[in-house]
């Protein structure tokens, strides 16, 4: 299982090219995967706090009772231009269900220092990802710069044409 830190400390550039990815504009989109096996993309709001990545949505959302199902995701950063002029970051891995009190009022407290305001009253589901890979694409003159890590393989650079 990899936490945030553990792609921080593998990946270090890759890490914070991919966290700058999505705090850009505080948005993500979380696929996941319906019963019937179909992908499900949500907007959500990732948090990077504490050495990982925290995933938090209402209890009763589609996308909780995917992942309660099948912990499988992928995440996007919000893609703002079709040139992609600032680069994409994917993010991929399983989400882990968190349960202990104490984590809930840590992520309450990251959220709070990270966003100016407390997060919406009420229950909600709290996910923290384990990570399996992590992407970015980014347009470099007549190519793409491709940079990805994989859990257990380590980092990978590609240009493609």
């Amino acid at each position: 299982m990899a936490t945030w830190t553990d792609v921080e400390a593998a990946a270090p550039e890759l890490a914070a090219t991919t966290r700058a990815r999505f705090e850009a504009h505080g948005l993500g989109l979380l696929a996941t995967v319906r019963r019937d096996g179909s992908p499900r993309i949500s907007g959500i709001e990732p948090l990077f706090a504490l050495g990982e990545l925290w995933l938090g949505m209402m209890p009763d959302s589609r996308k909780t009772a995917d992942l309660g199902r099948d912990p499988r995701f992928a995440l996007h950063n919000a893609t703002v231009d079709k040139n992609v002029t600032d680069g994409d970051a994917k993010i991929g891995g399983r989400a882990v269900p968190v349960h202990d009190e104490a984590d809930f009022d840590r992520f309450l407290a990251a959220f709070e220092a990270a966003t100016g305001y407390a997060p919406p009253p009420g229950p909600f589901a709290l996910f923290t990802a384990d990570v399996r890979e992590v992407s970015t694409v980014k347009p470099a003159g007549d190519h793409l710069d491709i940079e990805s890590w994989r859990e257990g393989r380590g980092v990978r650079k590609v240009e493609r044409y």
